[in-house]
C-alpha cells in the first residue's frame, strides 16, 4: 500500500481527511498560485481547468520528492459571474468581497486529483452552487469582528463550517466539497486503487 501524502497545508482539508479515518502526511507544496491564475484568465482558461491545474502543479512539486507515494494535490476557485476569487489579504478586502457576493450565487470549483510515479491516476471537479443572502451591513460588521483574521485564510471569506453558514439562504454539494476537498469522490478512488478496503 503506498504512502499518502496531502499536498496542502490546508487545516481543513487535513481535518476532512482525519475525520474520515485515513492514515497520511500532509505536505504544503509553494508555488505562485497568483501568477498561474493571472496567466490562465489571460490564455481564456476555464476556472475548473484553472483549479485542477493548480492542483497538479501542488501534487507534481510534492511527488517529486516522493515519487512512490500517492499523492493528492487539491485547489479550489470562487467563481461569481465572469470574476474570480481570491483568499482577501486583510479585514477590507473581505468585507469587500462579502460585499460583491452578497444577494448572489456563486460556485466553488473545486478540484482534486492523485499523482503516482509521475502518473496522473485519477481527478475530479465538484461545483458546490451557494447563494448568499443580502444580509445588512450591522450583520456584516459583527461577522467580521468575530470571525476576524481567520477569514482570510478561505477562498470567499467565510467558513461555512463555522459563523459563515449565517450568511447563506441556499447551499447545493457536497459538505467537504466546499470546505476545500470533495470527499465522497476521492474516497471512492482510493478504494479502487486498493489503498482503502472496498
Amino acid at each position: 500500500m503506498p504512502e499518502l501524502i496531502l499536498a496542502s497545508a490546508s487545516a481543513a482539508r487535513r481535518t476532512l481527511l482525519e475525520r474520515a479515518g485515513l492514515q497520511f502526511t500532509a505536505t504544503a507544496a509553494a508555488i505562485d498560485e497568483a501568477a498561474v491564475k493571472q496567466a490562465a484568465q489571460r490564455e481564456g482558461a476555464a476556472a475548473d481547468d484553472t483549479a485542477l491545474l493548480l492542483a497538479a502543479l501542488k501534487a507534481e512539486r510534492i511527488a517529486r520528492r516522493h515519487p512512490a507515494a500517492l499523492v493528492i494535490g487539491c485547489d479550489q476557485l470562487l467563481v461569481c459571474g465572469d470574476r474570480w476569487f481570491d483568499k482577501p489579504r486583510d479585514i477590507e478586502e473581505a468585507r469587500a468581497q462579502l460585499t460583491a457576493l452578497r444577494g448572489r450565487s456563486h460556485t466553488l470549483m473545486t478540484a482534486v486529483l492523485c499523482l503516482r510515479d509521475g502518473q496522473r491516476l485519477w481527478q475530479h471537479v465538484a461545483r458546490p452552487r451557494l447563494t448568499m443572502r443580502g444580509f445588512s451591513d450591522a450583520f456584516l460588521d459583527a461577522y467580521l469582528a468575530a470571525e476576524g483574521e481567520g477569514l482570510c485564510a478561505t477562498v470567499g471569506a467565510y467558513r461555512l463550517e463555522g459563523r459563515g453558514v449565517h450568511l447563506f439562504d441556499a447551499v447545493a454539494g457536497e459538505h467537504a466539497a466546499i470546505v476545500g476537498l470533495p470527499l465522497l469522490p476521492l474516497l471512492g478512488f482510493l478504494r479502487q486503487h486498493g489503498v482503502l478496503v472496498g
